[in-house]
């Protein structure tokens, strides 16, 4: 496995360090009090060329791979999630399904204004009652000449708010199960598409979800993504690509905190000498660091066998559930090494804590995740079963 970067993506890993050092850290208390994202630091992530990341060179993109991806993802993490969610959510499910999947007139219609951050990229998947049971979906679409006519609401949609160009799953034949369900792209100005309620969250302030209401929503046949029946099929494989990003952004949220938890610990004084020096502290920071050291390994680990086209379904939700509760624990630990400091909403700490908790729920809760690796080692059992010496 090789997880060597060139030389263009650490010139651009250092843009980006240096911009979100500078700019994005900056306003980071304004956005979170603003519940807002100032366009000036959107229009900044535009010119770095942030929102083509996942998108090839011939529709305006970077063209880069998942190993180089998750190396920028590991500096966008280090500041504000909202901003970091942002981004995330456009430059992974909100665009993979198109580039991976999509026909050649889709790529060439949507992915240039999506490479250039003038269109933004949504995921709509979730519904009331289709949430980690993702094939209890209520969103119907029937074909009607050259159209389908989609009905139904999603809901924690995140980007739904900025968004313009949607990944949309429903369902075609109910008859069918899982089989039943197709993907489409749907546009923000289609006849019948509609914004529904903002979700007020615990955290990821300036990213916003929102319900996805469609009324007789008519989108063009032609706007069918991949196969029809597909869709649950291609859900699987968009959220499963996109895992080792979340699990980079986790990574680069985690060294953060323990940047700030070592300088913490070697400034503050108690009982004569810095709290570092005391074992309860040394030892908190001794587990932060191994952990965030494994996570990074099998992050790019996951990230290289993306990139050789190997299935990662297994390792991907593993990496997924992993860097979610690694995350959550480091975070944690953070918290308490800063004692009262990192429990008040003056300093980072208590955002990056609140932010943490998302992450063992969206794309695919801390639960569902064992759900498929247990399902994965099953399949691997029932293939090797009766070509192997029992053990």
């Amino acid at each position: 496995m090789d997880f060597q970067l060139d030389r263009d993506i650490l010139i651009l890993k250092e843009n980006i360090r240096k911009f979100i050092q500078k700019e994005v850290e900056a306003i980071a208390a304004d956005i979170e009090e603003q519940n807002n994202i100032p366009e000036r630091i959107i229009e900044m992530s535009k010119e770095l060329g942030l929102f083509g990341l996942s998108i090839p060179e011939e529709y305006g993109g970077l063209g880069i791979n998942m190993v180089g991806k998750c190396a920028l993802y590991e500096e966008i993490g280090a500041t504000h999630n909202g901003y970091t969610t942002l981004i995330g959510a456009h430059t992974g499910i909100g665009t993979v399904g198109i580039v991976e999947i999509g026909t050649e007139e889709q790529k060439r219609k949507y992915l240039p204004d999506m490479a250039s951050g003038e269109r933004i990229g949504a995921f709509a998947l979730t519904e009331p009652e289709a949430g980690s049971n993702a094939a209890n979906l209520k969103t119907t679409a029937v074909k009607k000449g050259d159209k389908y006519i989609l009905n139904g609401i999603k809901h924690y949609i995140t980007n739904a708010t900025e968004a313009d160009i949607f990944t949309v799953m429903a369902v075609t034949d109910s008859s069918k199960g899982v089989k039943g369900i197709t993907s489409f792209i749907v546009e923000k100005d289609f006849p019948g598409f509609h914004v529904g309620a903002v979700e007020n969250k615990m955290g990821l302030r300036g990213s916003h979800s929102a319900e996805i209401i469609l009324e007789d929503c008519e989108v063009p046949v032609q706007n069918v993504l991949g196969e029809e029946g597909q869709g649950y099929v291609n859900a699987l494989k968009i959220l499963a690509n996109g895992r080792a990003g979340l699990a980079a952004r986790n990574l680069g949220s985690c060294q953060k905190l323990l940047d700030m938890s070592i300088y913490h610990a070697s400034e503050r004084i108690q009982f004569g000498v810095p709290i570092i020096e005391h074992q309860a502290i040394a030892h908190m920071l001794a587990e932060m660091a191994m952990e965030i050291e494994v996570l990074r390994s099998f992050t790019y680990r996951v990230a290289w066998m993306v990139d050789q086209k190997m299935k990662v379904i297994k390792e991907a939700a593993m990496l997924k559930l992993y860097g979610s509760e690694v995350y959550n624990r480091v975070a944690d630990k953070a918290v308490q090494i800063h004692g009262g400091l990192g429990y008040i909403a003056d300093y980072p700490i208590e955002r990056f804590y609140r932010d943490a908790r998302i992450t063992r729920i969206y794309e695919g809760t801390s639960e569902i995740q064992k759900n498929i690796i247990a399902g994965q080692l099953k399949k691997e059992y029932q293939s090797k079963k009766g070509t192997t010496t029992n053990v």
